[in-house]
């Protein structure tokens, strides 16, 4: 089925029309965008965001590296349905507004998530990050941990190092180095090894992945946070978390492997390990009602 550019926001690119699945293009209707006053510029930052539901503690969702809220197409209708749901695109990806003038790197995506938790929700949240998105949990719940109620890891990073070649990645090189990261056949081979089931690695899930990288900037933003050096090594930050955690983790993880799961577990004194069975790197989206029931178990 084809569904015309004019169902979905303006700010989405063109390619958003080639969604077939309902929960992608219900996604994609309801993305909403607000500007955002930060530290980190005298102008405001155009953020982009989802909110469903009611009801408290809100939940809040952090995608992956390279990823947006698209990711959480699957899931958050199902919290959505037990309590409010937000989910943020964060500074450098997603459809949030990449300019010259702000810095990718771990202290600015904290920084700007802040701005955007007092401006929008300016309530303790359950932090939920996924992948990438749980060392920006992890990192944000050290610096200002009044914000967070709870915290649900999923298939975290957190105790591997961050992409230390990014450091190497001046021009033309890093410039190539991204045009590789958006070559469709590298990108389907990633998705693939993503999942358990390679039938969830559709051409509807390949488009959700794909679709930021349209965006303006996405080749520099996507260099500087890699040259950042990404998300060191957190482990004294993770033994600081007293927050209650759920770490949920999928049994076949080919991405981080299955390993950390344990090393979390240990490490957050008042914390829950949950495997998801038959299931990869991204448990949200392949077992998305096992995990929303696990989730919504711990909450209450």
């Amino acid at each position: 089925m084809n569904h015309s550019a004019k169902m979905f926001p303006d700010f989405l690119p063109a390619a958003v029309g080639e969604l077939t699945e309902a929960e992608s293009i219900t996604l994609a209707q309801r993305i909403q965008q607000q500007a955002i006053l930060t530290p980190l510029s005298e102008r405001s930052v155009t953020t982009t965001y989802v909110c469903e539901g009611q009801g408290n503690p809100p939940i809040l969702l952090l995608h992956g590296f390279d990823s947006s809220v698209f990711e959480f197409r699957r899931l958050l209708p199902l919290l959505a349905a037990e309590r409010e749901t937000w989910a943020l695109d964060l500074l450098g990806f997603g459809f949030t507004e990449r300019r010259a003038d702000l810095p990718v790197a771990p202290d600015a995506i904290a920084s700007h998530l802040y701005s955007f938790w007092k401006a929008a929700i300016d309530r303790p949240v359950v932090l939920i990050g996924a992948s990438m998105g749980g060392a920006a949990a992890i990192d944000f719940t050290y610096t200002y941990p009044h914000c967070v109620q709870q915290i649900v890891l999923i298939d975290s990073a957190g105790f591997a190092k961050g992409p230390a070649l990014g450091k190497f990645l001046f021009p033309p090189l890093g410039f190539l180095a991204t045009e590789f990261l958006r070559n469709a056949s590298v990108r389907r081979r990633i998705s693939a090894a993503a999942y358990f089931d390679p039938n969830l690695n559709s051409l509807d899930a390949q488009c959700c992945a794909a679709l930021h990288l349209y965006m303006p900037r996405w080749n520099q933003a996507t260099i500087a946070f890699t040259k950042s050096g990404g998300y060191p090594i957190l482990a004294e930050k993770i033994d600081c978390i007293k927050q209650p955690s759920l770490i949920v983790w999928g049994s076949a993880d080919q991405i981080l492997g299955t390993e950390d799961a344990g090393k979390f577990a240990q490490t957050i004194t008042n914390s829950k390990l949950v495997w998801i069975e038959e299931c990869g790197h991204v448990p949200h989206l392949e077992k998305p009602e096992r995990v929303a029931q696990e989730i919504c178990a711990f909450i209450k």
